[in-house]
């Protein structure tokens, strides 16, 4: 008679055996991972890799729409770039001369030169593509459809002759990169700066009470009456006696806006230098240069020690504006390519040094005898005549350079932002 088999020592092909095995492991499993996510503990690396992987939920539909909207959210596709239009008949490849500014260099290529930073900007082999050199060599490429102009530097070429040994051999040219070092001041200008720099710091647009209040030259040594360099001369007024050098102006015309009758200021016409030797009533001066004949009556003004810009970044206002022309520099009837001219706009409306501006010719007005109804006046509509781009700016007014020209350029002349 064989003994009773225990209950616990259930035989281990015993049919039972591997269904509670597998149902009390899975309760473990549960249990212990419930207890790691409680507790903070991770799995270990590899479980986690393989329950990610084996055990993964399926995503539904809508939880795959709701991924991509939010993605679609965070992803802020490029601001589309301005059309860069190309001139007709541009070459593809330019080396850059002695005199040329960026300026004209731009209009080789591009119908809309102030662009240019759309198309060097890109380019990473320079850190400064405004600075570019005489010898450079300029090739225009296209990337996605979009014109880049890359800049070459040109070669340096080493000679190094053979030794004698070796006979009349011609010599080794061996080329490389090597460092070329260039001042800012040999670097291509934005725009013509000469013709622009004696207006940089010297004209001015001041208020009625600033000529009133300024003192003035009373009278000269020999009595004349037309001064030159050199003249000794009388001041009366109140001088700044921590200054000894001033700026000698003429009161120029009045400016007034043609819109609204409003007096923008009096343009101050500089005609030479002074420098204070004696602080009397009244004091001495002596003319230490003149470019314009000095006249009893001139005031002095302080100096401008303001810095001179060298480099000019042509760009289009970022917004409309319109205004006219109140004021030709030293000219009467028009003006013409790299002459100045004054517009009745200034910082108080948003107006940059830098800004571009077309100038518009005013469209006249005639008369429509062939209308059947009758005789009727029209005007005519205004035409594009030049871009001028502003270089000095005051509150009311600012001086501009005409860049471009292709008729006269008037008083009262409308200028616009560019299209």
């Amino acid at each position: 008679m064989k003994p009773p088999v225990s209950p616990v020592q259930i035989p281990a092909r015993s049919p039972i055996v591997a269904p509670l095995s597998i149902i009390w492991l899975t309760i473990g499993l549960t249990i212990g991972l419930s207890a790691c996510s409680s507790t903070g503990h991770k799995p270990d690396t590899e479980s986690a890799a393989l329950t990610n992987t084996e055990s993964s939920p399926v995503q539904t539909p809508s939880a795959i729409d709701e991924r991509q909207t939010l993605s679609q959210q965070r992803y802020q596709p490029p601001v589309p770039q301005k059309p860069i239009r190309m001139r007709e008949g541009h070459p593809r490849q330019y080396t850059v001369k002695k005199g040329d500014t960026l300026w004209d260099i731009s209009s080789l290529f591009l119908k809309d030169p102030w662009y240019w930073p759309e198309v060097w900007h890109k380019n990473r082999q320079i850190e400064n593509p405004h600075l570019i050199f005489p010898g450079d060599v300029l090739t225009l490429i296209y990337v996605d459809k979009q014109p880049q102009i890359v800049v070459a530097k040109p070669v340096q070429q080493k000679t190094v002759p053979i030794p004698k040994s070796t006979g009349d051999a011609l010599p080794v040219v061996k080329l490389g990169p090597s460092i070329r070092r260039e001042g800012l001041d040999a670097s291509v200008q934005t725009i013509p700066g000469d013709a622009i720099r004696q207006f940089l710091t010297r004209p001015r647009i001041v208020t009625k009470e600033e000529l009133e209040n300024a003192p003035y030259i009373l009278a000269s040594e020999d009595e004349h009456l037309i001064l030159a360099q050199d003249n000794r001369v009388y001041i009366r007024g109140e001088l700044d006696k921590d200054r000894v050098r001033f700026a000698v102006f003429r009161p120029g015309e009045e400016l007034i806006d043609p819109e609204t009758d409003e007096t923008l200021g009096y343009e101050a016409i500089y005609s030479g230098e002074a420098h204070v030797i004696r602080y009397d009533d009244p004091a001495v001066a002596v003319l230490t240069a003149t470019e314009r004949e000095v006249l009893l009556g001139d005031r002095l003004l302080p100096l401008d020690k303001s810095k001179i810009n060298n480099l000019y970044y042509p760009k289009v206002p970022d917004r409309e504006v319109e205004g006219q022309i109140v004021s030709l520099f030293d000219a009467l009837f028009g003006v013409g390519k790299f002459q100045i001219a004054i517009i009745n706009r200034g910082t108080r409306d948003g107006i940059e040094v830098g800004h571009l501006l077309a100038t518009l010719n005013h469209g006249d007005t005639v008369d429509d005898y062939f209308n059947p109804r009758g005789s009727e006046d029209i005007k005519l509509p205004d035409e594009r005549s030049g871009l001028m781009m502003i270089f000095r700016t005051f509150d009311h007014a600012s001086y501009g350079l005409i860049l471009e020209s292709t008729k006269v350029i008037r008083i009262h002349d409308v200028v616009v932002t560019p299209r």
